[in-house]
């Protein structure tokens, strides 16, 4: 999907306290950089931040950190968020695919919200949950490995399947149609409202090891 480009955009997320210029060095210390030991949740794709500033708002004991590479899409959250005061919420401008030079053993659950499903099969080494992208998240742990994933996209949701459970992760829950199993605190992005309201069937699954 192409993005429409914003004027401005990086200077203006740049600009949020919320925001992480530079994550590195927090690396093994994000507990510092909350000032507290509370767990630390993450999401890959947070878009406009409609999901993550959610969980931030309802649950306060927990650190939240989304991350984007896009600051066409993260411009909307930092707006958002000027409304708000959420000392539990950080946000990292930046490549998933660097994910292992920023958190080490600290992390305890991961969010896959409607990640890009990369189709043709010479971008696979792209999709978040192929094999190449698990094993780095296995330095990003800080005990238990839990990844909760939702996506319209059947293929990438069979396919991370597969994936994920021949990497050693069980399935802790699924679901085919998220909307007709009735979920009690679903939190939804704003795909998922969009694609809901369409009719088509929302996948979630969440992995443990």
């Amino acid at each position: 999907m192409r993005l429409k480009n914003i004027k401005g955009a990086k200077e203006t997320v740049l600009k949020s306290h919320y925001v992480i210029e530079n994550p590195n060095f927090f690396c093994g210390k994000w507990n510092q950089c909350f000032q507290n030991e509370n767990p630390i949740y993450i999401e890959i794709g947070m878009g406009k931040g409609r999901f993550i500033i959610e969980n931030a708002i309802r649950y306060p004991n927990i650190n939240f950190i989304g991350i984007d590479v896009y600051y066409s899409v993260l411009i909307k959250a930092v707006k958002t968020l000027e409304t708000l005061n959420l000392p539990n919420l950080k946000i990292i401008p930046m490549d998933a695919r660097e994910i292992e030079q920023i958190f080490d053993h600290e992390i305890e659950r991961l969010y896959l919200n409607f990640s890009d499903p990369w189709p043709k099969n010479r971008h696979e080494k792209r999709r978040l949950t192929s094999e190449i992208f698990l094993k780095k998240y296995d330095s990003i742990w800080k005990k238990d490995k839990w990844i909760s994933m939702k996506t319209d996209n059947r293929h990438l949701f069979e396919y991370s399947i597969l994936s994920c459970t021949n990497y050693g992760y069980h399935i802790k829950e699924i679901s085919l149609n998220l909307y007709e199993d009735n979920p009690e605190n679903n939190i939804p992005t704003e795909y998922e409202i969009k694609f809901s309201n369409k009719g088509f069937p929302i996948y979630k699954i969440e992995f443990k090891k």
